[in-house]
């Protein structure tokens, strides 16, 4: 109980450090209106974009995430000859996967879902933060009731 406890706090840590990075980035990016050069922070978004943009891109993502988390599952099932602590921490590994995949789906699908229907990126995020929040308070009500997590 003490590891997930410290695990969480260095997570949420984590996750303070990097919205305050992100935002000293975001503010270091404006320029005045006007300003004629393309900067190397457009260059390479741009550059992201055109790629995030092609099918080809998510199919293979896809398909390397599919892969990866199958094979840490195997790894961690089989019988390969790893030890055992260690098996349980990739079978822990790939629970946690799962999870994040799920609760991206859930934040993207209502940051996009609110973005096709005209709304700001600050109401697309706040539409995700409030659909991953309520996926989290399900899952604790679903803990607290019923026991789901281990």
């Amino acid at each position: 109980m003490v590891s997930l406890t410290l695990l969480s706090t260095a997570l949420m840590g984590l996750l303070v450090v990097g919205t305050f990075v992100a935002v000293a980035q975001i503010g270091a990016k404006r320029t005045a209106p006007g300003a004629g050069s393309i900067s190397r922070y457009d260059a390479i978004t741009g550059t992201l974009s055109e790629v995030a943009q092609k099918p080809i891109t998510w199919a293979i993502s896809f398909i390397m995430i599919t892969v990866g988390i199958g094979a840490v599952a195997l790894l961690a099932v089989g019988s390969f000859g790893v030890p055992e602590g260690l098996s349980g921490s990739l079978l822990t590994l790939v629970y946690a996967a799962v999870a994040l995949l799920i609760a991206g789906f859930v934040f993207f699908g209502a940051y996009f879902g609110a973005r096709g229907r005209g709304l700001g990126n600050a109401h697309g995020v706040a539409a995700g933060s409030f659909a991953a929040g309520l996926l989290f308070l399900v899952l604790i009500v679903a803990q607290l009731l019923v026991g789901v997590i281990g």
